[in-house]
């Protein structure tokens, strides 16, 4: 029994999971000696709160990048999915059906992106580019840059709207973190998702439909966004022309701080969970010790570049 537990122990301590956790620890602990407010019980659901919208996408992200994919568009379509749902409120259509046509934008937005990718053979980088600018391209088309308000009372509601002082958005993304945690460790969509990231051409060989796969990846991706664009119409009220500009490149460091790999074939939700919390803890952190939002962007800057860096640092010793 003993040695199982040391087993355990060191195998826990060199989970990528567990590094990300004592650093958050850390940072948190930091951020509390210099501002009292940090560890308030309103401060840390505001941390959540913000820390789900990017959560939501960051996990369907996750699923890209372990299948050596890439979704700039991410960000756009929080606007635009967002919007349209918005807009499809104020004509007049029900609540749960301008969800419903949201989230379909968002599945066809991923299915474009996915199309040029595995049929068109376009790198993922610049097809998804190119539905980022086509995304937000649509947004100012449509709303000529102003807002679409008022939403209904039902919708905005939910979205500000909590349970025993949890915020909806939250148990959301909690429940939403623990499905795809389980249909990557537990189902064989799962394994075909991480077989494809490790050699898409052995992964073809042993009878996996890699393109289907891939495909049903963005899919997932784009719908996430577009339900992270939703809860943020939904919060505010309405929808903002500007949500989610730049987000993309914060939700994709999220998920590699993780542990998901830029390379495929690695990664895993909870280490998505801890990298995304990470971000806006210290996202918060600065804001609190009064850090200037000029070096803030300096910081996250740099964070990727380390994040990236590391990630290819690791890349190459395993070959070596």
């Amino acid at each position: 029994m003993g040695n199982n537990a040391k087993i355990f122990m060191k195998s826990l301590l060199k989970s990528k999971e567990t590094g990300i956790f004592l650093i958050l620890i850390v940072l948190s602990v930091l951020i509390q000696m210099n501002n009292p407010i940090f560890f308030t019980f309103g401060n840390i659901m505001d941390i959540l709160r913000n820390t789900s919208y990017t959560l939501i996408i960051a996990i369907g992200m996750t699923f890209v990048l372990i299948i050596r994919g890439l979704d700039l568009s991410v960000g756009s379509l929080v606007a635009f999915c967002g919007l349209s749902a918005a807009l499809c409120m104020q004509r007049g259509v029900p609540v749960i059906v301008s969800i419903l046509l949201g989230l379909f934008c968002g599945a066809v937005f991923g299915g474009i992106n996915a199309f040029g990718i595995v049929k068109l053979k376009i790198p993922a980088m610049i097809a998804t580019l190119g539905a980022m600018y086509m995304g937000r391209g649509l947004v100012l088309v449509i709303t000529k840059g102003q807002a679409v308000y008022p939403l209904p009372d039902s919708f905005t509601s939910f979205g500000k709207g909590n349970l025993l002082g949890v915020p909806n958005v939250v148990i959301l993304a909690f429940i939403l973190a623990v499905i795809a945690h389980f249909v990557l460790s537990r189902t064989t969509y799962g394994r075909k998702v991480y077989a494809i990231g490790g050699n898409p051409e052995t992964a073809g060989f042993a009878g996996i439909s890699v393109s289907k796969i891939q495909i049903s990846v963005y899919i997932i991706s784009g719908v996430m966004a577009a339900l992270s664009g939703i809860m943020t119409a939904a919060r505010m009220g309405s929808g903002q022309p500007s949500v989610g500009d730049g987000i993309e490149m914060m939700v994709i460091t999220a998920v590699i701080i993780g542990g998901t790999s830029l390379n495929g074939g690695a990664g895993t939700i909870l280490g998505t969970v801890f990298g995304t919390l990470l971000m806006n803890v210290l996202s918060s952190g600065m804001n609190l010790v009064g850090v200037s939002a000029y070096w803030q962007k300096f910081v996250m800057g740099l964070i990727i570049i380390i994040a990236v860096g590391f990630d290819q640092y690791q890349r190459s010793k395993r070959r070596a």
